[in-house]
């Protein structure tokens, strides 16, 4: 499976030729200038939840594109207000079978709320299940015990989880994720874009290996294979 990686919680991933965004947060991104948002192509675009740093450039990708946006009921509802076409509503613990695989919504301790200051509704991980391979998304979130559910929905081949810490799990905590998801993999997300969440690089990543795990933390604009 080909992960790119657009910067701050924003990437993408390619299953049965879809491709498939998630939480777009480029053009806005001073970390991601290279990136050319305009380029990006996309069949869909997940949602965690409604915070800036996450939507911020949905209604434009989703418009041009004609991507199917998926979330929670309420940043649905808020998108199509915004024009946007193609929505697929969700919510916590329910599962969808796409024609890339199935996806089920989980649990996420965190806030949310839309860019006009409306209610962004209950913010979500994502568990994937496809036959190219099976990952976690984590969204913004604490560490919570939930994430012991997430083995039972699938055996997952890697999982993208936040390490800034102050409105996230830091790295300790999502060491301690990794073990509650049995993932040995873990690709980093949402850190070093405000000055609340830069890290030590070079640790977090001596951390995991002391813990038996790997993270990833791949260029802005690069693609990997996971």
């Amino acid at each position: 499976m080909k992960y790119t990686c657009y910067g701050h919680s924003c990437f993408a991933v390619e299953i049965r030729g879809k491709k498939i965004l998630f939480d777009p947060f480029i053009s806005y991104n001073e970390l991601a200038k290279k990136v050319d948002v305009n380029a990006i192509t996309a069949d869909y675009i997940f949602v965690s939840h409604g915070h800036e740093d996450h939507v911020a450039d949905l209604v434009e990708l989703a418009k041009r594109t004609n991507a199917t946006v998926v979330s929670n009921f309420e940043i649905v509802t808020w998108a199509g207000k915004q024009g946007i076409q193609n929505l697929h509503p969700m919510n916590t613990g329910g599962k969808w079978k796409f024609d890339f695989g199935t996806v089920k919504c989980v649990t996420a301790q965190h806030s949310s709320s839309l860019p006009d200051g409306t209610y962004g509704g209950n913010p979500m991980g994502f568990v994937f299940v496809t036959d190219e391979g099976n990952f976690y998304y984590s969204g913004d979130t604490a560490l919570t015990y939930d994430m012991e559910l997430v083995p039972s929905v699938a055996t997952l081949d890697f999982a993208v989880l936040p390490i800034g810490d102050n409105f996230t799990m830091g790295v300790e905590d999502a060491i301690a994720a990794a073990e509650f998801i049995e993932c040995e993999k873990i690709i980093g997300v949402h850190y070093d874009t405000f000055g609340y969440i830069k890290i030590d690089s070079q640790d977090a990543l001596e951390q995991f290996s002391d813990a038996g795990l790997e993270l990833v933390l791949p260029e802005i604009g690069s693609t990997i294979e996971v």
